[in-house]
């Protein structure tokens, strides 16, 4: 049977040679939309990762409870101990100690509330490492009083490099400290909102303004995004009890909500893949399946019986469509290694003032899907003529022969 379906594909060259070009061509396109949308997410979900909230935060649950109101009264007092246990973990690149604070930024003209965090450069070094450094240096670790400020809040204060600032600072019992620094760089980060409102400046100087030695947060950056959950896991019996892991996942509500988004768009451009792929197969084995009807009558004198004959012309769609399939998708690779050495600029994502250039990578899963799409559609394609041509009486079809 699969001798003479392929012979029967040979034999009739050009109606073969357009249904190949329409299932390669829908394969190939789901073969480029969806590697080019897997990258998108790749990137988008690295960079929300090297922004700030690396792959692993560790808070007290009441803090996570309070979503983030009052930070100073829900601290971690053996901060020290906790980020050594979990820098001792082999998945572990780094750990990073922080202290929020709210507090009131001013520099002689103007004030205005800001968010800020007390950070140990070191290590925010290697988590942030997706933060853009517009204009002079992020905070090393030998400083003591110098400052960097969001891109959107040194525009709003019109503050430039070299600028002295005072920060206010309520500490937890009360008493209003305030310290001077000197702006050492503007940041910009993945969120424009945080970015009008953010300062990071020293932990020490964190602490000295919010008169304690504790810390809000550890932020721990892995080798790998994959071994989240394990980490997770893994590190959950060795904390402090009232202490609470939350995933980057768990935190990244921009990123879920632009996945989920572009994967229904993904859903549905493959449902009108299949559409499209399933009408042009459907026309041509037709328009086929119709011209040979005398054909298929001769071999049911013969002795074939109406379930040979749809199985025969099931096949053939078949593997037109597994071979199909197989040539869009080895097109949709070429095209997405051409495309991707050139590269696809991109507009910054809402609520972002960066652009990024994105590729078209090449996924196991999206091959299959899309060899899968273009099969289904075509066997899809066949089995409504295939039915009604082996319901045709044998007489009637051999009546097509003269």
């Amino acid at each position: 049977m699969i001798k003479l379906a392929l012979r029967n594909l040979v034999r009739q060259r050009m109606r073969t040679g357009i249904t190949l070009a329409a299932i390669a061509i829908g394969v190939a396109s789901l073969v480029l939309s969806g590697g080019f949308v897997d990258d998108i997410l790749l990137q988008l979900r690295e960079a929300t990762i090297h922004s700030q909230l690396g792959h692993l935060q560790i808070a007290r649950r009441n803090a996570v409870e309070s979503a983030g109101d009052r930070p100073l009264d829900h601290l971690i007092d053996n901060g020290d101990a906790v980020a050594r246990t979990l820098a001792s973990e082999r998945r572990v690149v780094a750990v990073a100690r922080r202290l929020q604070f709210d507090g009131l930024l001013s520099n002689g003209r103007g004030e205005l509330p800001v968010v800020g965090e007390g950070i140990e450069p070191g290590p925010e070094a290697r988590i942030g490492s997706a933060i853009t450094t517009l204009a002079g240096r992020p905070l090393m670790p030998d400083d003591d009083f110098a400052i960097v400020i969001g891109e959107g809040l040194a525009k709003a204060l019109d503050l430039r490099i070299g600028d002295t600032v005072n920060l206010i600072v309520s500490s937890r019992e009360g008493a209003v400290n305030t310290l001077d620094f000197r702006v050492a760089g503007i940041f910009r980060s993945l969120s424009k909102e945080y970015d009008a409102r953010a300062v990071r400046i020293p932990l020490r100087a964190a602490q000295e303004l919010a008169s304690t030695d504790g810390v809000s947060a550890l932020v721990v950056l892995l080798s790998d995004t994959s071994d989240t959950d394990a980490a997770r896991q893994a590190f959950e019996p060795k904390l402090p009890a009232g202490l609470q892991i939350r995933t980057w996942r768990q935190l990244a509500d921009f990123y879920n909500s632009t996945a989920a988004l572009y994967q229904r768009q993904f859903g549905v451009l493959q449902i009108i893949i299949l559409v499209m792929v399933l009408l042009s197969v459907a026309n041509s084995v037709n328009m086929s399946l119709h011209e040979r009807t005398g054909e298929f009558g001769i071999m049911r004198a013969l002795g074939r019986t109406g379930r040979d004959v749809f199985r025969l012309a099931v096949l053939e769609t078949a593997l037109l469509g597994a071979a199909g399939s197989i040539i869009g998708i080895v097109a949709g690779i070429a095209l997405a290694f051409a495309i991707s050495a050139i590269g696809i600029p991109m507009p910054p994502p809402p609520n972002s003032e960066s652009g990024f250039l994105a590729a078209i990578r090449i996924v196991p899963a999206t091959l299959i899907g899309a060899f899968g799409v273009g099969l289904a559609a075509s066997v899809a394609a066949s089995l409504v003529p295939a039915r009604r041509l082996a319901r045709i009486p044998v007489v009637e079809a051999l009546r097509r022969c003269v």
